[in-house]
Order: structure tokens, then C-alpha cells, then sequence
């Protein structure tokens, strides 16, 4: 798979398009007048491998701690605007490292003129973000809803507004909660455009639900070679979004972060709390960055074979467990209370000898 070239984009630190790696954002669900828990959560996101943290930017009050969040955050910040051109010069004047705004929607010629010079002056870009449900209402009848081709002229007419005041460090999104619609919207766009995209599927759902879609989504515009930096946009904690990214990066081959961990689908034969097994495996291992293979298997007989690729892995059996490596059993361990600890430990001692 070739990725399409597009520009680059620097938000702080952080290049976007070009030939830098698909990058991984997210946005905080905190309330941004609370320094203390945003300040929390950018660091939480942070830790899990997020790149770049977004913020909603309601009103004057979060408007005033913004420089207080930009001072303590770990990594570049964007902040979210609507309709108030105001928050965005005061997201500027913060130090805040990009915008996320709609040029149309926060007031008149005067006031794009006004916010444009305030991101030129301090070199940071702008996303347009285009979302189905908020289009234009003359697109809307145009169209005769919200259509990829309605999303792609909407985006196209904000990107105008920018090039026409020479502005060009421009990303942009198109979402909506349809992949399908997603999808064509971005295969759109990204034949007109050299910009960066910024790709997702909006308003994607829970957890289970969310990552389907979003695995299925990005994972086809990814392959397609579309797709400068991503959110996984999940209705829970957001640094569960983190992980969903990496590992639809991952299964594509284009970035990896952390152990990958695979483990059996269990069945008839497994004598073993085997999902619980797995699943308090991958919780240890959370913080851990180094890239390698874990295996979680239910059986004895067959696990160390099926599993032969993997760096490291355990397999349980009645009250009996063997740990390997690439398949070759490296020690055997008695008492199922005894398997996670003492995994843990040969985990400890393959990641000190790679070291």
C-alpha cells in the first residue's frame, strides 16, 4: 500500500502528512475549565501514546485557562472553536499549538481576516472540520442531504476562504457517523486536495461498536493510502481510543507501539480462566512500549505450536502452565494462581535481555 504525498503540517512538534507516520490524536471529554482533571487526562492520553490532544473551547471561562493546560500539557494541543471567533484568538494568544474551526460559521469576512492573521503570525494550522450532521443548509438542498459530494463542497468552500488570504497550512476532516459515506467523502477530497487528512468516523458508538466501525473505516481509507493522522472516536474513556488506533495501525503495518498480544477464541478444551488470563495480561502490559509478541493460549498440547512466531507466551492447562519462546517451552509452571505472576517475571527477563 502507497500512501497518497501530501503537505506538512507542523502542529507544534508534530508533523503531519509528507512522509511523517500516521499520526494519533484524540480529544478530552473533560470539562475544560477544570485545569487540574484536563491537565490529568492530556497526561493519561499522553502516556498511552496519544500525539495530539483536542480541545472543546465553549466559552470565555475556558477560554482563560487555556494558557494554564498548554503549560503543564505534554504534547501539542488543538483547540476546538464554533461560531466565536473570539475563542479562537484567545487559543492563540495561549500558545496553543492548532485550530480546529469552520471559517463559515464564526462570523464575517472581518472576523475570518482576524483569526487567520493570529494563526499566521503564530505558524500554526487550521482544521477544517466538515461534519455531516452541521452541513450548510443550501448544500443540504442541493444535495438532497448530507452526501459525500456535499460534504466534499463544503469542505472545499472553508478551504477557499483560507487559500484566498494565503493561508495554506490547512488539514482537513469530512465525518460523519456513515462508513460508507465517510469513506466516499474522503475518496473525494483526496483526489482534489494535496492537504493533509485528517480521517474518522464520527459519533462511531461504545466501545465494542465504535472500534468496528472505525477499524472498518480507516482501516479502508488506510489501505487506500489516505489518511495523514486519526481518531478513533469512542463514547467512553478516551485513552480506550488510543489503543484502538495503534492496533488498526498495526494490523496495516504502519506503525506499531507496545506488545501485541494474541491469545485463543478458547473452546471445549481449555481448563483455565483463560479470558480472565488474557485480559490481565494485557492490563500489565499497558504501559509497556516496547514492540513485540505475546501469546495467551488455552492448551497445552497444541498452544506452544500454534503460536510458534510468537517472542513469548503461556499456555494453562489443568492446573499446570508452560511458558515459551518461538514455540521452544522455556519452563512449566504449577498452580493456576501461579501463571500471571510468574509470566510476568519471564516477561520482565526477555524484555532485560533485548534491552
Amino acid at each position: 500500500m502507497e500512501r497518497k504525498q501530501t503537505r506538512v503540517v507542523n502542529v507544534g512538534a508534530v508533523g503531519i502528512g509528507g512522509d511523517n507516520p500516521v499520526r494519533v490524536q484524540s480529544m478530552c471529554n473533560t470539562d475544560t475549565r477544570d485545569v487540574l482533571s484536563t491537565v490529568a487526562q492530556i497526561n493519561r492520553l499522553a502516556e498511552a501514546g496519544c500525539e495530539i490532544v483536542r480541545l472543546a473551547v465553549p466559552d470565555d471561562k475556558a477560554a482563560s485557562v487555556l494558557a494554564d493546560i498548554r503549560r503543564e500539557s505534554p504534547v501539542p494541543l488543538i483547540a476546538d472553536i464554533h461560531f466565536d471567533y473570539r475563542l479562537a484568538l484567545a487559543a492563540v494568544e495561549a500558545g496553543f499549538d492548532g485550530l480546529r474551526i469552520n471559517p463559515g460559521n464564526i462570523g464575517d469576512e472581518r472576523k475570518v481576516d482576524a483569526v487567520v492573521r493570529a494563526a499566521q503570525g503564530a505558524k500554526l494550522p487550521i482544521r477544517i472540520g466538515v461534519n455531516g450532521g452541521s452541513l450548510e443548509k443550501d448544500l443540504l438542498r442541493q444535495y438532497g442531504g448530507p452526501t459525500p459530494e456535499a460534504m466534499v463542497e463544503s469542505g472545499l468552500r472553508h478551504v477557499a476562504m483560507l487559500e484566498k488570504r494565503g493561508f495554506h497550512d490547512i488539514k482537513i476532516s469530512l465525518k460523519t457517523s456513515s462508513v460508507m459515506k465517510t469513506i466516499a467523502a474522503y475518496r473525494l477530497m483526496s483526489d482534489k486536495v494535496d492537504y493533509p487528512l485528517h480521517i474518522g468516523i464520527t459519533e462511531a458508538g461504545t466501545l465494542v461498536r465504535g472500534a468496528v466501525k472505525s477499524a472498518v473505516g480507516l482501516g479502508i481509507l488506510l489501505h487506500e493510502g489516505i489518511g495523514d493522522t486519526l481518531r478513533v472516536s469512542l463514547t467512553h474513556d478516551p485513552v480506550a481510543e488510543i489503543g484502538v488506533a495503534y492496533e488498526i495501525l498495526r494490523a496495516l503495518n504502519l506503525r506499531e507501539r507496545g506488545p501485541e498480544i494474541i491469545s485463543c477464541p478458547t473452546c471445549g478444551r481449555t481448563e483455565i480462566g483463560l479470558i480472565e488470563l488474557a485480559e490481565q495480561v494485557e492490563e500489565a502490559l499497558r504501559g509497556v512500549e516496547d514492540v513485540f509478541t505475546v501469546a495467551v493460549m488455552g492448551c497445552v498440547v497444541n498452544g506452544p505450536g500454534e503460536a510458534k512466531e510468537a517472542d513469548i507466551g503461556i499456555a494453562g492447562g489443568r492446573d499446570l502452565g508452560i511458558i515459551f519462546r518461538k514455540g521452544e517451552v522455556v519452563r512449566k509452571v504449577k498452580g493456576n494462581e501461579n501463571l500471571l505472576p510468574e509470566f510476568m517475571k519471564e516477561i520482565e527477563k526477555f524484555l532485560e535481555e533485548r534491552r
